[in-house]
């Protein structure tokens, strides 16, 4: 007698995804990460931001990733949001006569769910660099990561016969170059800064202090080349979004609209790893879940052995 393979599925599955968003000794799911010293990131100021899209088109060429059509002109590439296709995008939200712009794309976050959530370790995070990383190899196509991630970051190929997870890795393969995340190298203004997280975290609290109306040195590119351009400061929010949400993340935004209006979720400061390591752990303490698992596949047997 064999068990068909839907009928496992089915029953290992809602006992498969607790395992692995938990701290699961089956799954081997990663530690709570702290902040490296060696940390990198991105800090994002939609203040700064002009909606050229040059960081769009960078990515897309230093990543190897084909154009995107979203109208009825199929001309050029204008992405409407993240997808397989597209690891970095700008939109902009209007109210009447005002209007900002928001850059999207994976935060690599300081407790990435995602990691913890990869049965396969197929999703990883750098140790010194803090960067959130895939490996296509070890992949299996489950998308846990897609459930679980707060910022509805990582997307599946579903047109391709052999699908991947696509995200932003902020262009980790150019670090050997001595180059930087893309989309930073060529923003005109400032507005995509690159750099150690935590200096990037001084710069916008520097920000947040400025007074509106006034003209202030902005770094350019990456904080640490020296590089500056001259702007006349905007009033900010003051929080600096990304850097304590859900644990934190190594890309953080500054903005003078209401990140709600700009399409950013609204989350708890404790990261939901750190919320199911304690569940996970008295689950398995007392043999709750492999107790519920074995119980699903014991009933598929008889069941199956009933109708044959």
């Amino acid at each position: 007698m064999t068990i068909k393979r839907r009928n496992f599925l089915k029953a290992a599955a809602g006992g498969s995804i607790l395992l692995a968003t938990g701290s699961s000794p089956v799954f081997g799911a990663a530690p709570v990460h702290n902040l490296s010293p060696d940390a990198l990131g991105i800090l994002y100021d939609s203040n700064l931001c002009i909606g050229c899209q040059v960081c769009v088109y960078a990515c897309k060429r230093a990543n190897d990733m084909p154009v995107e059509h979203s109208g009825p002109y199929r001309v050029w590439d204008n992405p409407l949001d993240l997808s397989a296709k597209t690891l970095n995008v700008i939109k902009m939200h209007t109210e009447g006569d005002d209007f900002a712009f928001i850059k999207r794309h994976c935060m690599h976050c300081l407790e990435p769910a995602c990691v913890n959530a990869c049965p396969v370790s197929a999703l990883q995070k750098d140790a010194k660099s803090g960067v959130v990383t895939y490996d296509k190899h070890a992949c299996i196509g489950c998308r846990y990561c897609q459930i679980v991630c707060p910022y509805n970051v990582p997307k599946f190929e579903w047109n391709d016969p052999f699908p991947q997870i696509r995200k932003c890795q902020l262009c980790d393969h150019l670090f050997a170059q001595g180059r930087y995340s893309a989309c930073c190298e060529s923003c005109p203004t400032g507005a995509s800064l690159f750099g150690p997280v935590k200096r990037l975290k001084q710069e916008a609290d520097r920000r947040l202090t400025m007074q509106p109306g006034r003209y202030y040195r902005y770094p350019v590119s990456h904080i640490e080349t020296g590089q500056t351009a001259s702007h006349k400061a905007k009033p900010y929010i003051q929080h600096v979004y990304g850097a304590e949400e859900v644990g934190g993340s190594q890309v953080m935004m500054l903005s003078g609209t209401s990140f709600a209006k700009l399409g950013m979720p609204e989350l708890p400061e404790r990261s939901y790893v750190s919320q199911l390591k304690g569940i996970s752990k008295g689950l398995y303490k007392y043999l709750l879940l492999p107790a519920a698992a074995f119980g699903g596949l014991l009933y598929v047997v008889r069941r199956n052995s009933q109708h044959e």
